[in-house]
């Protein structure tokens, strides 16, 4: 009996439930069409990306605050980060980020500190030019496009029907696209290592949805209804066991590394959109075609 009103609920408003998502991916791409036209970009960029300059200070008893009471206004689009480290989480120095050149950086600095940085002894620095940056950029935007090619094709040689296929393709277009506004809208500065989250956000996009197409479609046991709740099933489990590792992978790294904060950050994000455009958007697509071509 609860199955039956399980069932009798999903077939009044699976449809429906679709409003959900199209409006959230209308949404999404309306904003990142006004915010590529503001910042002439579809994310913030940060110096791995735009060029510039990093230096790391190895200094335990540096108050940031101040640091960058002291250096705002002085160096352009700055940034700041404690280094701690894994064992204790005590500080062990900081990461200065600028676009501004690495000799008026330094200069600022030391006249904050009241002694002399050098590589290798008390700091490291890095500079990132400006042409080889937006190179990279590029580079990395085409490897992305490609990689969503070649799954696209992928899928259309597995289910060899449209409509399934551009289900799909679909729900991991708008994973993307939903979790690169949220990226946005929290003002995360993306560095190659956030490119590179979405590359695997693709890979995680997919799995679930090619297990329930395969279910619905491919499987003649039982009825849509049940396959579809029983891919629901599987695929929440596999879903949530990857949040719940990211999540937690997240606060770890969140206290030493900026590079793998953005890049679990961006999958945790990504995961969670995941959900709602597997399991409403592919489920009702799906769920649509397999009724139509039943009858």
């Amino acid at each position: 009996m609860e199955e039956k009103t399980k069932t009798h609920w999903h077939d009044r408003t699976y449809k429906k439930l679709l409003i959900i998502p199209a409006a959230l991916l209308l949404f999404s791409i309306i904003y990142l069409i006004i915010f590529s036209s503001t910042n002439g970009a579809l994310f913030y960029k940060d110096i791995s990306l735009t060029g510039g300059t990093s230096i790391t200070v190895y200094d335990e008893d540096i108050n940031l605050e101040q640091l960058e009471v002291s250096l705002t206004g002085q160096l352009a689009d700055l940034e700041i980060a404690k280094i701690y480290e894994l064992t204790t989480g005590n500080q062990k120095g900081f990461e200065v980020k600028t676009t501004d050149d690495i000799d008026k950086t330094k200069e600022l600095l030391e006249s904050f500190l009241e002694y002399e940085i050098e590589d290798g002894i008390n700091s490291d620095s890095r500079t990132e030019g400006s042409s080889f940056s937006e190179g990279f950029y590029k580079q990395l935007l085409i490897a992305i496009l490609i990689a969503f090619l070649f799954m696209a094709i992928a899928v259309f040689i597995i289910f060899k029907t449209f409509v399934p296929s551009t289900a799909v393709i679909l729900s991991a277009f708008a994973d993307i696209v939903m979790t690169l506004v949220l990226v946005d809208i929290l003002g995360i500065k993306m560095s190659t290592a956030g490119i590179i989250a979405f590359l695997m956000l693709i890979g995680y996009s997919v799995d679930t949805d090619i297990m329930l197409t395969t279910r619905i479609l491919k499987r003649k046991e039982g009825t849509i209804n049940q396959r579809t709740f029983g891919a629901l099933k599987t695929g929440l489990t596999m879903t949530l066991t990857s949040l719940f590792a990211m999540s937690i992978a997240l606060i770890i790294v969140s206290s030493f590394s900026a590079t793998l904060t953005q890049i679990f950050t961006i999958v945790v994000i990504g995961l969670g959109f995941d959900i709602l455009n597997t399991w409403i958007t592919n489920v009702s697509i799906l769920k649509w075609y397999a009724t139509k071509k039943r009858k």
